[in-house]
C-alpha cells in the first residue's frame, strides 16, 4: 500500500531565520508542516502526553516536514508560531473562547482572528543569537541569548526538581537568566554566571528581562476587540479549545 501524501504549507517564522546557524534548516526563516489529521487529534487528547507536559511538542513533531528539525530546534517564538499556523491549517483562523470582561469581570464569548496576529520581529541588523546591554546600575556589560524549545525543556527540568525536593522557594527567575546569559563583562565562566544570576540587582534584573523581551521574535497573540462598546486590547488566551474547537453548531 503507497503512503499517503498529506497537503502541507511553507510558513514564515518570527526570527526570519536570523538567529539561526547558516546550515540549520530554519536558516531561510521559513518551515513546512503538514496539515493536522485524525492522528494528530490522538495525540491532543493523549492523557499520557498531556501528563508528561509533551503533548505540544509531540504535536509540533508529528507536523514538522522539513527535514532536520524538531521543536527543540525551534526558537521559543518561531516554535509558537508553528503552533499558530498549525491550528489555522486544521480548523481556520477563528478561534471562540471565553475571556473576562475587564469591566464586570464576568465571562463573556469572544472571537478572535487568528491570521490578524502579526509578527514581532527581530531588530533590524541582528543576524546572530547573540545580543548585548549595558545594566543601568552596576554598569556590567551582559552578553545573552534567546532561548530554544530544548533549553526552555531544560529550564523546566531543574524547576520541577525543585518543587519535587518541596524547595520553599523555586527560582525561577534566576535559573531562566542563568540559561539566557553567555557572559558577564567578558567572562563566559559558569561560575560568574551562576553567581550573578542570583545577585543581580532587582533595577538590573527588570531591564535585562525587558531587553530580552524587546529583541525576541514571537507571534504577538493580543488584538483589539469590542467589549461593551469600547475597543480593549486583550491577550488571546490558550484554552483546550484552542487544538480542539467545539463541534457544535
Amino acid at each position: 500500500m503507497s503512503e499517503h501524501k498529506f497537503p502541507s504549507e511553507v510558513i514564515d517564522l518570527p526570527s526570519e531565520g536570523r538567529l539561526y546557524s547558516k546550515d540549520h534548516p530554519c536558516s531561510n526563516g521559513k518551515i513546512e508542516i503538514k496539515y493536522m489529521t485524525a492522528k494528530e487529534e490522538d495525540i491532543l487528547t493523549s492523557q499520557n502526553l498531556i501528563k508528561k507536559g509533551v503533548v505540544i511538542d509531540t504535536l509540533i513533531n508529528s507536523l514538522i516536514i522539513t527535514e532536520g528539525v524538531t521543536s527543540n530546534d525551534l526558537l521559543i517564538g518561531d516554535k509558537n508560531a508553528v503552533m499558530v499556523a498549525a491550528r489555522i491549517l486544521a480548523y481556520g483562523p477563528e478561534y471562540v473562547c471565553e475571556i473576562k470582561d475587564p469591566n464586570t469581570g464576568n465571562d463573556i464569548t469572544q472571537t478572535f482572528n487568528l491570521a490578524d496576529c502579526p509578527f514581532k520581529k527581530l531588530p533590524e541588523g541582528i543576524k546572530e543569537n547573540k545580543f548585548e546591554v549595558e545594566l543601568p546600575v552596576s554598569k556590567s556589560k551582559v552578553v545573552f541569548k534567546l532561548l530554544t524549545g530544548l533549553e526552555e525543556k531544560n529550564i523546566e527540568d531543574e524547576l520541577n526538581s525543585q518543587k519535587k525536593i518541596g524547595s520553599d522557594i523555586v527560582p525561577e527567575l534566576t535559573t531562566r537568566l542563568r540559561h539566557c546569559i553567555t557572559s558577564v563583562d567578558g567572562d563566559d565562566s559558569q561560575s560568574t554566571i551562576n553567581s550573578f544570576s542570583v545577585n543581580i540587582l532587582a533595577r538590573d534584573s527588570m531591564h535585562l528581562r525587558k531587553q530580552i523581551s524587546k529583541v525576541s521574535p514571537d507571534i504577538e497573540l493580543t488584538q483589539q476587540v469590542d467589549i461593551g462598546g469600547q475597543p480593549v486590547k486583550v491577550d488571546i488566551p490558550m484554552t483546550v479549545g484552542f487544538f480542539w474547537p467545539s463541534t457544535e453548531g
